[in-house]
C-alpha cells in the first residue's frame, strides 16, 4: 500500500513524527502537499472527501481509510510496521507516551502562541514572555526528567526497554526541536538529562533515519513550526 500523508509543505509541524516513522519503516509514501501545494489539504478539510474527515492536518490516507490527529496516526502504523510489540501491555504503554509527548507539543507551540494562533507572535510577545519562562524554568525540566526516569527504569536504552519502538522517533524529534527553539536552555538542562540524550543519538544514527535526515525531505526548522528561535524567550 502507498500511504498518503497530508500537511503542510513547508514546516515540520506535527506531521514530522508520522515522517519520521514512515521513513524509519522504509514505508511507501507519498508528502502530498510538498508535491501539489497546500490546497490538496482543502477538500478533506472542509469535509467533501471523507464520510469522516479530519478536523486538521496532518492526516494520512491507507486505501480508503483516512486517519486524523498525529498519536491516532502512529498507534495505527506501528504495528504494521514492527515500531511496537505485539503485546498489549507494551502497545498501550507506547501510546500513552506518545500522547504525553503531543502534550509537550502543545505547550512548546504555547511558548510564542500562548493566546492563540490566529495572533502573529509580535502582537503577543507580553504573554510569550511570561509563557516561555514558565515552559523554561518549569515545565521543559518536568517533561525531560519524566522520559529521563522512564529510560533509567527500563533499561535498555529504549523506552520501552530494549526494543526500539516510535516514541523513540519522537523522543528524537522533541530534543532536536528543542535544541533549535531553546538553545541556551536545553545546553543548560542536558547534562541532566544523559539517558535522553543517548536515545537522541541512537535514533540518529539509524540508518534509514540518518539517511532521512541529510535528505531534502527533511525540512528545516523554521519560524514558521512549532520549534521557533526568538532568542528572547530562550532564558
Amino acid at each position: 500500500m502507498r500511504y498518503e500523508l497530508y500537511y503542510w509543505p513547508s514546516i515540520q509541524g506535527r506531521g514530522e513524527f508520522v515522517r519520521l516513522a514512515l521513513e524509519e519503516a522504509d514505508a511507501d509514501y507519498v508528502d502530498v502537499a510538498r508535491e501539489r501545494g497546500a490546497g490538496a489539504l482543502t477538500p478533506f478539510l472542509e469535509g467533501k472527501s471523507a464520510e469522516r474527515g479530519p478536523y486538521a492536518a496532518p492526516f494520512l490516507k491507507a486505501g480508503k481509510l483516512v486517519i486524523g490527529q498525529t498519536s491516532n496516526i502512529l498507534q495505527w502504523l506501528a504495528p504494521r510496521h514492527g515500531l511496537v510489540p505485539k503485546a498489549e501491555a507494551a502497545r498501550v504503554w507506547a501510546h500513552q507516551l506518545q500522547l504525553t509527548i503531543a502534550d509537550w507539543v502543545d505547550e512548546t507551540h504555547a511558548t510564542h502562541h500562548p493566546v492563540g494562533g490566529a495572533f502573529y507572535y509580535e502582537d503577543q510577545k507580553p504573554e510569550s514572555l511570561r509563557s516561555a519562562g514558565h515552559f523554561v524554568g518549569t515545565r521543559l525540566p518536568k517533561f525531560l526528567g519524566y522520559f529521563e526516569r522512564h529510560l533509567a527504569r527500563d533499561k535498555g536504552g529504549w523506552l520501552l526497554g530494549r526494543g526500539f519502538s516510535y516514541p523513540d522517533l519522537s523522543l528524537f524529534q522533541m530534543v532536536a526541536g528543542l535544541r533549535y527553539a531553546f538553545p541556551r536552555a536545553m545546553a543548560r538542562l542536558e547534562p541532566k538529562h544523559p539517558r535522553l540524550v543517548a536515545l537522541h543519538d541512537r535514533v540518529a544514527a539509524r540508518p534509514r533515519v540518518a539517511a532521512y535526515l541529510a535528505s531534502d525531505r527533511r525540512i528545516p526548522f523554521n519560524q514558521h513550526g512549532i520549534f521557533r528561535h526568538y532568542p528572547e524567550l530562550d532564558a
